[in-house]
Formats: structure tokens, sequence, C-alpha cells
């Protein structure tokens, strides 16, 4: 009990959250954490509506193999994080063409991805610490120079997702249908991997490869609970993007805890209230429909 009574007096520390947010290595993370939210929180509702979930997975997996690679010849592994995401975006965009082979091929993309990055991480002399921050992610490991990567990655997914964001979610809704309209659904799906690829890549550094669908997965499932517009949901899922990402980083700080334990939290807390929010959206035009109907 007093332990626990300790961590909790250490999380709700706010006198020293608000000193260290005077160091240059947290606001550098706030500024990466709210790209990763954009970003993230735009791309989350097409995830979604495409059933891209494990998709996520299967790119997180290998922007884990890329960064460890990174990690093992000593460059940047933001970069890595972006290669190996490419790689596995690419693969998974070119394979998984047809929708009852997609599973299958994600899971042997993963398993690879999984594999190998264990491997490069064995033959990586540098402590464990650094290795763990692979996998659930650590605010000091971002640099000015990975925030100005990181800056850019998201500005150019931000613009190719808006050129193609009406064939795109078209394609999402409903593919046959965009595919007899002319819909170039062949280089779309390799497209929008690709875009996935890169997002997923920029969460390596703030929550780690193995937590990044919290960002890319569960904003977007929560607002598509609670409406059924488009740009609306879109709009929400930034909001609870920016909210886990900034948020986790802020709570992170007294403690110490690695952030995505925090990111997780509320991330999953949003999707529960959006489950309940939308249940009783949905009683309630039930209802509605009903007392028309007699």
């Amino acid at each position: 009990m007093n332990r626990l009574l300790d961590a909790l007096s250490r999380i709700f520390d706010f006198g020293l959250t608000g000193e260290l947010l005077g160091y240059p290595f947290v606001q550098q993370a706030l500024l990466a954490a709210a790209a990763l939210g954009l970003v993230s929180g735009v791309l989350a509702p097409l995830v979604v509506t495409r059933r891209m979930s494990f998709a996520v997975h299967g790119t997180a997996e290998l922007a884990f193999t890329g960064a460890a690679a990174a990690l093992l010849v000593g460059v940047g592994v933001t970069v890595g994080a972006l290669a190996g995401a490419v790689v596995a975006a690419l693969l998974l965009g070119l394979l998984g063409q047809r929708e009852h082979e997609r599973d299958s091929v994600i899971g042997a993309v993963l398993s690879f991805g999984l594999g190998l990055g264990v491997l490069l991480l064995w033959m990586n002399p540098e402590r464990a610490a650094n290795k763990f921050t692979l996998l659930v992610g650590q605010i000091v490991g971002v640099s000015s120079a990975d925030v100005t990567l990181l800056g850019v990655a998201a500005m150019v997914v931000l613009l190719v997702t808006a050129l193609l964001y009406r064939p795109l979610l078209f394609a999402s809704l409903d593919s046959e249908v965009a595919a007899a309209r002319g819909v170039p659904i062949g280089l779309l799906t390799p497209v929008f991997a690709l875009l996935v690829g890169i997002a997923t890549a920029l969460g390596v550094h703030v929550v780690g490869a193995l937590l990044v669908m919290a960002l890319m997965v569960t904003p977007g499932a929560a607002a598509v609970r609670v409406t059924a517009s488009p740009v609306k949901a879109t709009v929400l899922s930034v909001v609870f993007a920016e909210v886990a990402a900034v948020g986790g980083i802020l709570l992170s700080l007294a403690p110490g805890v690695p952030v995505s334990a925090f990111v997780t939290a509320i991330s999953f807390g949003i999707y529960l209230v959006c489950r309940v929010v939308g249940g009783l959206r949905v009683n309630r035009l039930t209802r509605a429909g009903s007392a028309v109907a007699v």
C-alpha cells in the first residue's frame, strides 16, 4: 500500500512536472508527440474503415526491425524506423492486394520482422535499456534532428492524404463501387499503406513499436463510435490522438514511467467513453425510430 501511495504521489507531482517542462528534451518530445498525434489522428479513421488495424501492427514490427538495425550500425533510430516501415508498407500494399490474402500476408511479414528485429537486438552490444526503448518508447531519445525529420515526414503524409482524401474515403467505404467508378484501387492501396507506414514509424520514439496502435487505431475507433460523419470523425480522432500523445508525455514526466503506459491508458479510456456514448446514441435513435413507426 505504501508503495502504491508513493507511486501515485510521484505521478501527480505537478510541481516536478512543471520544472521538467523547461528542459529542451521534454519540449522536443512534446513537439514530436503533437506531430504524431496530428498525423495518426487524420489516418486512424481511414485505418479503421479500411480494416487495416492488423496491418498497422505488422508495419510497426518492421519499423521496430529498421530501428534495431539503425541502432546496431549507429545511425538515427528514426531513419531506420522509417526505412523499415516503408519496406513493410510496400510489402503489405503489393502482396496484400486481394482482401482474402491480406491477413496471411500481414502475419508472414509481422513474424519475419519481429524475428529479425530480435536477432538484431541480440547482436547489439549496447545496454538493454537502449533496446527496451524501441519497444515502449522513451522521450529522452527524441533529438532536435528527430523533431525536424518527424515534422517533414508529417507534412508529407498530411499533404498526400489531403490530395487523395476523397478517393481514399470512397474506396474505404465501398471498394467495389469505387473501382467500378474508375477509382484506381490498385494504386491507392499501396500508397495508403505507405502513408500508414511512415506515420507508424513516427511513433516508435514516442510510444514504441509494440504500442503504436494506441495512436494509429484507437482514436479512430473511438471517433467512429460517436459520429457517422467522416469529417467529424477525423476532427475527433485528431483531438483524441493529441490528448493521448501529449497528455501521456506530461503524465509520464514526474514518475519517469515509459510514456507508452500513459498514452495507451488515456487512449483506451477515451475509447471506453466513446463506446458508452455511442451506445446511448444508438439506443436513442432506435427509440425515436420506433416512436415514428408507431
